[in-house]
């Protein structure tokens, strides 16, 4: 019986030593080797987690890449300063209530919800206030008064807005989506995603390096070690987060933007494009958007710019490029309009008519009777080439293929095709090429393209990609790609450049003469073709009102296209008023500019 005994004491031993012996061995193994490995699902090390365990962060900066336009002004991105609210005690509300009330008044609030707001904190956080979804940005009094306060809990911080908490008219920039998380504790940085526009097609690009995150020491009770400072972790590479330079015009965007809000525009697009080369210089949708708190089911954060409507008259320019190119009619070629156009139920805009009238002022006027008189002699495929040698029916935004390890870049983000006969089949019946060639039916156009039509007539029928991203450079300033304009010449079917010459004579007459004759007294002298496309909007009729254009005619620097949306049946055309404004706007600018560079010395 002894002699059991101690054979088990003895066997008991020998296997507490082994597990002790496997102990040891399993430490030893995590302190000097599995220390440097990465966490299982984390980014951090088994070093590096077990010090954030006592740490508390706060997120100061994405390390997002960000945009700013053709001349470097930013587009996103501003250092601001926020407060940041650590987790407090019930007793420690009570014991500083006086404190408590001054803080609430800085921080644009009242004491009732400050206390419950933070007393229901376990970790800390920038303070937005009530319903914000963008931290409170501090003036440099405030922060003033709150440091008078001394409150240890409260900690002033720089902080990365990347948007600002406004609406904007800017929704080819887009916005960001994900863990947008500004506290940290024991977990990895926020992962933030673009969601639409230039945020979504470049993501992958500008993702950076590394959030720029401040840590705070806490002790066992989650408490703040004052005795000890924080720590700042940002990434080190000098080459990142990235930039990308858009060519849009800031002071132009915004122009725009200002002039619809006066406007009363409710739905619609502005596109403005330089005429050297297409690039996007302003892109205005309305309604406006809020990137830092999205709606989806409202879609104010969809662009209209490059979303496809039933275009109206503009559309004509189609057809008239057709019937030239094609030899079908001249210049001189005269009509009859009594306002009706005795088939498929068509009549004229004009009650009456226009009476004897010639192509040229049929184009001015915008005479239905004279253009679908001009559809049945055509065939869909002659109408269709023409569409597509202006850039209507495909998308026309600058792309490229195996661009910094991209397979394939779009910079606009759901660019619409258009189109324009839906059903190849139904193409060859006259009433639908006679309803397609004055703007409806089935034609679709997004502004984008029939501002980039009018670019391609003022070269001489060669189209050329309309560009938003202009160059991408590293966070030292130096280049790292450039997207270059992209421009091909007409092919068999393209619009030469005598009809392209005649088309923009006969756009001079449409404001000097025509539809466009409010336009005679703007700043500049301008040129363009109207447009009233009707819709059904719900069960009502409804009516897109278009202008497009450029100016000045003497020397053309800009091209238009002005879309409103929803306008009520017979009202004034919206559009062809928001087009002069614009120009009003561009020639101003214009004005200035030389007057600046006039007035500059001049280098030796």
């Amino acid at each position: 019986m002894r002699l059991v005994r101690n054979r088990r004491i003895k066997y008991g031993w020998l296997i507490l030593t082994v597990l002790l012996m496997f102990v040891t061995v399993r430490l030893a193994w995590v302190q000097l080797v599995m220390k440097h490995q990465r966490v299982p699902g984390s980014r951090h090390t088994m070093v590096e987690a077990s010090l954030i365990q006592r740490e508390r962060g706060i997120v100061l900066d994405s390390g997002r890449g960000h945009f700013t336009d053709r001349h470097g002004q930013a587009l996103t991105g501003g250092l601001t300063w926020a407060a940041v609210l650590f987790p407090v005690t019930e007793k420690e509300l009570n014991d500083s209530q006086t404190q408590i009330d001054r803080l609430a008044k800085i921080l644009r609030t009242d004491a009732k919800h400050l206390k419950q707001v933070w007393g229901k904190q376990k970790e800390p956080r920038l303070w937005h206030g009530k319903n914000a979804a963008i931290p409170l940005t501090l003036t440099k009094d405030q922060i003033r008064q709150i440091q008078e306060l001394h409150l240890p809990k409260v900690k002033i911080l720089p902080y990365e807005q990347r948007y600002g908490n406004r609406l904007s008219g800017m929704q080819w920039l887009g916005f960001v989506s994900g863990q947008r998380k500004e506290s940290l504790f024991y977990q990895d940085e926020p992962d933030i995603t673009g969601t639409s526009g230039l945020e979504k097609t470049l993501d992958a690009l500008i993702r950076g390096d590394g959030s720029t995150i401040v840590y705070y020491p806490v002790n066992s009770g989650n408490e703040v070690i004052q005795d000890l400072k924080p720590m700042v972790k940002a990434p080190g590479n000098p080459y990142y987060p990235l930039r990308v330079v858009t060519t849009v015009d800031a002071k132009i965007q915004q122009g725009v933007e200002q002039l619809t809000e006066n406007a009363g525009m409710k739905e619609g697009a502005v596109v403005v494009l330089d005429t050297r080369n297409a690039d996007i210089v302003a892109m205005v949708s309305r309604p406006f958007y809020n990137p830092e708190s999205i709606q989806p089911e409202d879609g104010a954060w969809e662009n209209r710019g490059i979303k496809a409507k039933a275009p109206g008259s503009i559309f004509k320019l189609v057809t008239a490029a057709a019937v030239l190119e094609q030899g079908l009619s001249s210049p001189d070629e005269v009509f009859h309009c009594d306002g009706e156009y005795g088939k498929f139920g068509l009549s004229c805009w004009k009650e009456g008519g226009h009476g004897t009238i010639g192509l040229r002022e049929g184009f001015a006027e915008s005479c239905n009777v004279v253009f679908a008189a001009l559809s049945e002699r055509l065939t869909a495929s002659q109408m269709q080439s023409a569409a597509a040698a202006l850039g209507f029916g495909q998308t026309v935004g600058w792309e490229a293929k195996d661009f910094l390890g991209l397979p394939a870049l779009r910079p606009l983000d759901l660019e619409q095709k258009g189109t324009i006969f839906s059903d190849k089949a139904n193409a060859d019946d006259a009433g639908v090429r006679v309803q397609t060639g004055i703007g409806q039916r089935d034609a679709a156009v997004t502004p984008l393209q029939a501002a980039n039509a009018v670019v391609t007539l003022l070269h001489g029928g060669v189209k050329t990609r309309p560009r938003i991203l202009k160059q991408i450079h590293y966070a030292n300033g130096q280049l790292l790609k450039e997207a270059s304009p992209q421009a091909e010449r007409p092919a068999k079917g393209g619009i030469s450049r005598r009809t392209s010459s005649i088309l923009l004579e006969w756009m001079e007459d449409v404001v000097q003469d025509g539809t466009g004759s409010t336009l005679k007294d703007r700043k500049w002298k301008l040129a363009g073709k109207s447009g009233t496309a009707q819709v059904t909007i719900k069960g009502r009729p409804r009516n897109n009102q278009w202008f497009i254009g450029y100016g000045p005619v003497e020397q053309p620097r800009y091209a238009i296209a002005v879309l409103v949306e929803n306008r009520s049946p017979n009202s004034r055309n919206q559009a062809t008023d928001i087009f002069g404004q614009v120009a009003d706007l561009l020639a101003s600018l214009e004005s200035g500019s030389k007057s600046s560079s006039a007035g500059s010395p001049s280098e030796s």
